[in-house]
């Protein structure tokens, strides 16, 4: 499938007639074609048949990049450079969010596209009306080849590609095997929401490693599942597995947009208990919907656009409580259920239902409930539950083995299709599935599980280092991390200021960043972090660099319950005293009053060690650790409450800084 609306050599573009290249642009345009648009495409057409009458190479319109759901202007192949041009035809002035963008699309190709990796990049700005201004070609950090974005007017602009070709050495880009190249996103859930939305598939969007488990199998499989159910009137359920960022969401989501016919009656719908995944799902949608409209000259209100959004992305609570209501069959035949291990269990529904429904005798958990909504049904009706191990983090979550235990008692005619890897540890699911594996109404997929994490993109192994860590197999860690460092960076260190810099020095174009810490590190505040002081998520996470309110500003923390199923691409963890190391295992801390207290639950202790599994699994491209150096004239922050935790970490053979 070809990338771009055009492409060419520049020989022939330059020989080619103007209008010639914009019929071409616009046959292959998917919506209708703008005056202004037109206009646009002469404009920057004209212009380069002049600024590159003098170069051999190869020249790409519209060159797509769907896991942000945008077009690059102009992408310019010459010698060993890749050049990303954006233009803003009639602009006098730089905004910030102009040269994020370009920059945005230069990363895209550095990270995703493969024959882009290891070449020059140079993301070039050009305000047409902008005056002349000392232009510098700089190298980021990272040592990638990839430039800081150049900022230009039309009448600099040749001058600029001619100094960054002689200031740079490296391998002739050949422009057939980069045309063909593979692209292979890992988008944010958020990024991946707005594309699926907007009906690109999932193919699109997803990584197609050999060593991955392709999420395109894994949506097929569940495709068969219910195209089978619906036409053997069959009541099915489907188990998926996967190690945390692997994209069991993403996954969801497909089916979620995918699934859906109103001349078949086919209705689906993606049903999360996480609330802040959802309201920030929503909210982004929303917004997406409202800027691309408006860049239509289609006026939609976001109130309107949330509407429609919410129609296929739910809250699970008010999904049970709307159903409670209403005794019939719901309009979906098709529900997933993500994070399903998160749902109640008996006593936890049982208490919130005497509470807050007044329902005194309710007998049923949250997971058998949700069931009997579907099997209402009278023809057939399939369940997707996407199963995250060690991610409980909440009292009253009742695991996957609740899910299976109602079936085997209350629904014994639906068929359970699961994932091989379900009776693994983390997913608490062997016992029950040892009783009645065996019972012919279960059939076991390879494809329903999902082994390589998508969210660090840059190292595949960073859930399995976390779980070392937190395993206390500071041996198996060491070695793990060996094979992390050149491509994840992980450091530690004891000042919350060096840990903000380093965030900001790695971020480029709008990479997110932000501090996150557990719901229990209450003594963070002489560090100016208050976990319990109100945060937004939504704002947090999608509003921009010079919004207080947003992660960028390092102001606002985090806690696993707002971030979980969520990521970021550079995180900061401040690791507070409330899990401590020590060499005989754990030590699990909850303040109350002027002390710590010892916290004796298991089942509590797990989900704090699992809420720091949560906050270590949240960044795509790395991260820092700051665990703070506590103070000697503080009984709430001795020393020894953090010196072993540090310790523990630099013996793994983390970076200090």
């Amino acid at each position: 499938m070809k990338r771009e609306y055009y492409s060419d050599t520049l020989n022939n573009f330059r020989n080619t007639s103007s209008n010639e290249i914009i019929g071409i642009i616009a046959s292959n345009n998917e919506f209708p074609t703008e005056t202004t648009q037109m206009a646009a495409w002469l404009e920057e057409i004209e212009i380069l048949k002049v600024i590159l009458k003098s170069f051999d190479g190869t020249i790409y319109f519209e060159y797509s990049i769907p896991r942000m759901g945008k077009r690059i202007d102009v992408v310019v192949i010459i010698g060993s450079v890749i050049f990303v041009l954006e233009f803003k035809i009639g602009e006098k002035e730089f905004s910030t969010s102009s040269i994020d963008q370009v920059f945005d699309y230069a990363l895209d190709l550095k990270n995703f596209h493969e024959p882009s990796h290891d070449q020059f990049i140079a993301p070039i700005l050009i305000a047409s009306k902008a005056k002349s201004l000392a232009t510098s070609i700089e190298p980021t950090p990272q040592n990638d080849k990839l430039l800081f974005p150049i900022k230009c007017n039309l009448e600099m602009l040749e001058s600029v590609i001619k100094s960054i070709l002689q200031s740079t050495e490296g391998d002739i880009v050949d422009p057939k095997q980069w045309g063909n190249g593979r692209y292979c996103p890992t988008p944010t859930i958020i990024e991946a929401a707005m594309s699926l939305y907007k009906n690109h598939s999932v193919e699109e969007i997803s990584r197609k490693d050999a060593s991955e488990k392709n999420l395109t199998l894994t949506s097929q499989a569940i495709s068969e599942v219910i195209n089978l159910s619906k036409s053997s009137l069959q009541k099915s359920i489907c188990f998926v597995t996967g190690v945390p960022g692997s994209g069991k969401t993403l996954v969801g989501l497909n089916i979620a947009t995918k699934h859906v016919n109103s001349n078949s009656g086919l209705h689906s719908v993606y049903l999360s208990g996480n609330g802040p995944l959802v309201s920030i799902l929503r909210e982004a949608l929303a917004r997406d919907k409202v800027k691309y409209e408006k860049k239509h000259n289609r006026r939609i209100t976001k109130k309107v656009a949330l509407s429609e959004v919410s129609m296929f992305i739910q809250n699970v609570h008010n999904y049970r409580d709307a159903y409670l209501i209403d005794k019939t069959a719901p309009s979906d035949h098709v529900a997933i259920f993500d994070e399903a291990q998160r749902a109640w269990n008996l006593q936890q529904t049982k208490n919130f239902m005497h509470r807050k429904k007044k329902i005194p005798n309710f007998n049923q958990s949250e997971p058998e409930f949700l069931i009997s909504c579907l099997d209402r049904h009278g023809d057939w009706a399939v369940i997707v539950c996407l199963v995250g191990g060690g991610q409980e983090i909440n009292t009253g979550e009742a695991g996957i083995s609740e899910w299976i235990e109602s079936l085997n008692r209350s629904f014994p005619d639906w068929k359970i299709y699961i994932s091989s890897h379900l009776d693994d540890s983390e997913y608490g699911a062997g016992k029950i599935l040892s009783k009645i594996k065996s019972q012919s109404q279960i059939v076991a997929n390879d494809d329903l599980h999902l082994s390589v994490s998508m969210r660090s993109f840059r190292a595949e192994n960073v859930s399995l280092l976390v779980k070392q860590l937190l395993d206390l197999e500071s041996i198996e860690a060491s070695k793990t991390l060996i094979d992390l460092k050149n491509k994840y960076p992980i450091v530690i260190t004891r000042d919350l200021l060096k840990a903000k810099q380093w965030l900001k020095k790695q971020a480029r174009g709008t990479e997110r960043y932000g501090i996150i810490v557990s719901s229990q590190a209450e003594r963070l505040k002489p560090h100016a972090i208050d976990v319990k002081s109100p945060m937004k998520p939504v704002n947090w996470f999608l509003n921009e660099k010079d919004d207080v309110r947003s992660s960028y500003y390092l102001e606002d923390v985090a806690t696993e319950f707002d971030v979980q199923g969520l990521e970021l691409d550079w995180t900061c963890i401040t690791w507070d005293a409330d899990f401590r190391y020590s060499k005989n295992g754990w030590i699990n801390k909850s303040f109350r009053g002027n002390r710590w207290n010892n916290i004796k639950s298991e089942e509590r202790r797990n989900y704090q060690k699992n809420a720091y599994r949560v906050l270590l699994t949240r960044a795509r491209q790395g991260m820092i650790i700051v665990v703070p150096n506590g103070d000697i004239e503080d009984p709430t922050r001795k020393q020894e409450f953090y010196d072993p935790t540090f310790d523990y970490l630099k013996e793994i053979g983390f970076t200090i800084i």
